[in-house]
C-alpha cells in the first residue's frame, strides 16, 4: 500500500481518526485476491468496477470502520460524506439526496460489508444507476444486519431490475422492506421482479409506486401474489393499471392502488374480489375516477366480505348517494370487520348522519371519515365536535374525583376494562356528562385496546 494519507473530509475537526484496531478473530479487511488459506468465490461480474474490494499490491490490512470508508473513498475518488461517518454506528442512516452517484454508493457499500450497526438505509435520489445497485447487492451478500433499504428514484431501469431480481432469486439476505419507487420500471422489469419474488418470501414490504407498470405488469404481479406467501404490503400507486390483471392483485395484502385511473369498470371487478376474497385487509383505491356507479359495485362486495378492515375511497367523484350505499352495505353484513371507510371528500347531510348512527349501532368499531355535514348550524357543529374528554374532565374536577373514577363508576364490575359494546351503551345512557354518538366514539378511540375491550388505565398516560 502506498504511503499517501487517506483522503480527508472537508473539515478535519469533524472526524476523529481512531487508531487502527487489530483483532485476530474479527478482521475488517479489503482484498485484491483471497488469502492463501481462504477459498473465496467472487461474484459473476468479477471485472466490474463495482467489485467491493480495495486493491493493495503489497498486503492486506485491517482497519476501523471510519478508516475503511475513508480508504474506500480514496480508492474510488470521491469526497467522504461526513454525515455517514458520524452516523455509521447508528441503526438508521439517511443518505437521501446526497448526490452519491455510482462511485459514492460503492464507497458506502464497501464500508457496510462488515457493519453490524446499520439496519435501515435510505439512499433515495442519488443517481446510483445499475453500477451502484450492483455494489449494494454485492454488499448484501456479506451483510446480514441490514433489514430495510430505500433506493427509490435512482434511474435503475431494466438492468437495475435485473440485478436486484438476480440477487433476491439466488440469495437469502435479511432485507424485509424494500422501496423501489420511481425507478423507470416497465413491463419487462415487472416480469423479472416477480420471478424473484415467486421464490423469495423474506420480503414483507415492497414499494413499486410511481413506475410504469400497466396491465401486462399487473398480470405478472397477480401471478406472483398467487404464489408468494411472505409479502404483506405492496404499494403500486401511481402506475398505469386498468382492467386486465387488476383483480389478480387483490389477494392477501395491504394493497395500495391509488392514482391508477381505474374508473367504474374496474370497480365492478373489485366488488367481485371483495365478495370472494377472505384475505385482503387494506385497500386504497383513492383517486381512481370511481363514481356512484362504482361505489354501488363495491358495496355489493362489502355486503359479504369478512376480512377487509380499511377501505380508502378519497379523491373519487362519489357523492352522498354513493356514500349511503357503502355504509348500508356494511350495516347489512353482520360479519363485517370494517374499521375505517375514508370518503373524506364527500359532503354529507344530517340525514346521512342519522343513517350512520344506525350503522354505528351494529358496528361500533367502524370509523367513517367524511368532509363535513352540509347545512349544520354553527351551534350544533360545536355541540357535535366539542372534545368529550374535556367535558368529562370538567365533571370530574367539579365532583373532586379522577377521570378514571368516573369511568370505573360506569362499569358494573368496577374494573379497569369492559367490552366496547357495553361501554358504548352505558356512555349513551349515562346522564352525568351527556354525549352524542360521535363524542362517544371519540372516547372509544382513545380507550380501545383493539381487542374488543376499552381500558381505562390508558387515561393515566394521556391528556384530555
Amino acid at each position: 500500500m502506498d504511503n499517501d494519507k487517506p483522503l480527508q473530509p472537508e473539515t478535519e475537526d469533524e472526524i476523529e481518526i481512531q487508531p487502527v484496531r487489530q483483532s485476530s478473530d474479527k478482521m475488517l479487511y479489503c482484498e485484491a485476491e483471497p488469502p492463501p488459506t481462504v477459498e473465496k468465490v467472487k461474484p459473476a461480474r468479477e471485472n466490474s468496477e463495482t467489485d467491493l474490494e480495495i486493491e493493495d499490491d503489497e498486503k492486506f490490512f485491517t482497519t476501523g470502520q471510519k478508516e475503511l470508508y475513508l480508504e474506500a473513498c480514496k480508492l474510488v475518488g470521491v469526497v467522504p460524506v461526513s454525515y455517514f461517518i458520524r452516523n455509521m454506528k447508528e441503526s438508521y442512516v439517511n443518505l437521501n439526496h446526497h448526490g452519491l452517484g455510482p462511485r459514492g454508493t460503492k464507497a458506502i457499500a464497501i464500508a457496510l460489508v462488515s457493519n453490524m450497526a446499520v439496519t435501515k438505509l435510505e439512499l433515495e435520489d442519488n443517481c446510483i444507476m445499475e453500477e451502484g445497485v450492483l455494489s449494494l447487492v454485492e454488499m448484501l451478500q456479506e451483510n446480514y444486519c441490514l433489514q430495510e433499504m430505500n433506493i427509490s428514484n435512482n434511474h435503475l431501469g431494466l438492468e437495475g431490475a435485473r440485478i436486484i431480481s438476480d440477487f433476491f432469486e439466488r440469495n437469502s439476505s435479511s432485507i424485509w422492506s424494500l422501496e423501489l419507487s420511481g425507478n423507470d420500471f416497465k413491463e419487462d422489469s415487472a416480469a423479472l421482479l416477480c420471478q424473484a419474488l415467486s421464490t423469495n418470501y423474506r420480503i414483507k414490504k415492497l414499494d413499486l409506486s410511481h413506475n410504469q407498470f400497466s396491465d401486462v405488469g399487473g398480470k405478472h404481479l397477480g401471478q406472483m401474489l398467487a404464489i408468494n406467501v411472505g409479502l404483506t404490503s405492496l404499494d403500486l400507486s401511481w402506475n398505469n393499471f386498468h382492467t386486465r390483471g387488476a383483480v389478480a392483485l387483490c389477494n392477501g395484502l395491504r394493497l395500495d392502488l391509488s392514482m391508477n385511473g381505474f374508473g367504474n369498470e374496474v370497480a365492478l371487478a373489485l366488488g367481485e374480489v371483495l365478495r370472494l376474497n377472505s384475505c385482503l385487509v387494506y385497500l386504497d383505491i383513492g383517486g381512481n375516477d370511481i363514481g356512484n356507479e362504482g361505489a354501488s359495485k363495491i358495496s355489493k362486495g362489502l355486503e359479504s366480505n369478512e376480512s377487509l378492515r380499511v377501505l380508502k375511497l378519497f379523491l373519487n367523484p362519489i357523492n352522498m348517494d354513493g356514500a349511503i350505499l357503502l355504509i348500508l352495505a356494511i350495516k347489512r353484513n353482520p360479519k363485517s370487520r370494517m374499521e375505517e371507510l375514508d370518503i373524506s371528500n364527500v359532503l354529507v347531510s344530517e340525514q346521512f348522519m342519522k343513517t350512520l348512527d344506525g350503522v354505528y349501532a351494529v358496528h361500533p368499531q367502524l370509523d367513517v371519515v367524511f368532509k363535513a355535514v352540509q347545512g349544520l348550524s354553527a351551534k350544533k357543529t360545536i355541540f357535535l365536535l366539542t372534545n368529550p374528554m374535556k367535558l368529562i374532565q370538567s365533571y370530574a374536577d367539579q365532583h373532586k374525583i379522577t377521570i378514571v373514577d368516573f369511568f370505573k363508576s360506569l362499569n358494573p364490575t368496577g374494573t379497569m376494562k369492559m367490552s366496547v359494546d357495553e361501554f358504548q351503551k352505558v356512555m349513551i345512557e349515562q346522564n352525568k356528562v351527556p354525549l352524542n354518538q360521535y363524542q362517544v366514539r371519540e372516547v372509544i378511540k382513545k380507550l380501545d385496546e383493539k381487542t374488543g375491550m376499552v381500558n381505562f388505565s390508558f387515561l393515566n398516560t394521556m391528556k384530555p
